[in-house]
Order: structure tokens, then sequence, then C-alpha cells
């Protein structure tokens, strides 16, 4: 090579390298345990509590920044026919899943409780069936579904049962909780 073209060159290889060399990729952690196999100890479903006033404590779920596991969490939603009760997250039988009204709340401890311990007027509990490791995959995908997460963590939407934006499509709502609904 001449003097001219390795001249030319090295800044290109230089730029390449640090081009190469700053990407950051997500971690994917295929067995990772997750953190609290059994948060219903700690789960505040509603801020009115006997005694003093009870501090709320946002927490993250353990694949929220996974987008390998959220997507794995849309395939268990599917399998576990989730979407027979809520519809694609549109809501049916059971509540929607896309909008900004959580009746027992939209912290990952509260949805993994939903899940794992099924809730009154319908919601079965589903400990007994997934793994807790499995539930919070499907509390990053329910998460997904309003927009809770960054748009390059959510999955995309199969187009084939549900006509609406796919999930990195979602307006980012903030939920709400709700009164829970009257037992009957």
């Amino acid at each position: 090579m001449s003097a001219s073209v390795t001249r030319r060159l090295s800044p290109v290889l230089v730029l390449t390298a640090l081009v190469l060399t700053s990407c950051k990729r997500e971690e994917r952690r295929f067995r990772e345990e997750p953190p609290a196999s059994n948060p219903s100890s700690t789960t505040t479903l509603s801020t009115l509590q006997p005694g003093p006033t009870v501090r709320e404590v946002k927490t993250h779920g353990p694949y929220q920044q996974n987008a390998y596991m959220v997507n794995e969490g849309k395939a268990l939603f599917n399998q576990m026919n989730c979407v027979g009760c809520h519809a694609n997250g549109g809501g049916g039988m059971g509540p929607p899943l896309m909008d900004d009204e959580w009746i027992y709340g939209s912290d990952p401890q509260q949805i993994f409780s939903s899940i794992a311990q099924g809730r009154p007027n319908g919601m079965p509990a589903w400990a007994a069936v997934l793994s807790s490791d499995q539930i919070w995959r499907l509390v990053g995908y329910v998460q997904s579904m309003s927009g809770q997460l960054r748009k390059d963590i959510a999955p995309t939407r199969s187009d084939d049962m549900f006509g609406g934006p796919s999930e990195q499509r979602a307006t980012a709502m903030k939920p709400k909780n709700q009164a829970p609904p009257p037992s009957r």
C-alpha cells in the first residue's frame, strides 16, 4: 500500500473501530431467576390501608429491559389463552390491558400478583401452572401493551388477530388505579 492510501484509510479504520465499540447491545440472560418468586407479602393493591400512610414504592420487573423475554411473554400470552379473556389486550370478558385504568395496579409486583394469585370475578390464579419466571415474562408483555416499556423493548404485534397498532407504536400511558369492582 502506498502512504497516501494508508493515510486515507487510517481515519476510516479508527472511526469504524469507535462505532463498533460504542454500540451497546442488551444482555440476553436466558436462564435468569427473577428476584421475587412471591411478591404478595410486599405488594400494595390500594392506597387505602389501616394505620399510618403507606408510601408507595415503584418496583421494576426483571425483564423490563429485555426484549427477548418480553417477546417470550407475548408467546405465553397466546399459549395460555390470555387472549380469550383480554381479547389481545383490548378487553373482552376480562379488563383491557391497553388503557390507563388498572383495577389492581400497574406496578410490576401488582401485575405479578394478579397473574399468580388471580383476582375476584374471573381472573384465575396461574401460580400452580406457570413458574415465577414465566409470570415475570408475562408481566413484561402486559406492560408493553399499554406503552409502559421503551419502544425498542416492546415486541411487534401480529396483524392476523388484531388490527390496532403494534406495542412499539402504543401511546405511553400512565396507568391510574381505580376502585375494584364489587364482588358478586
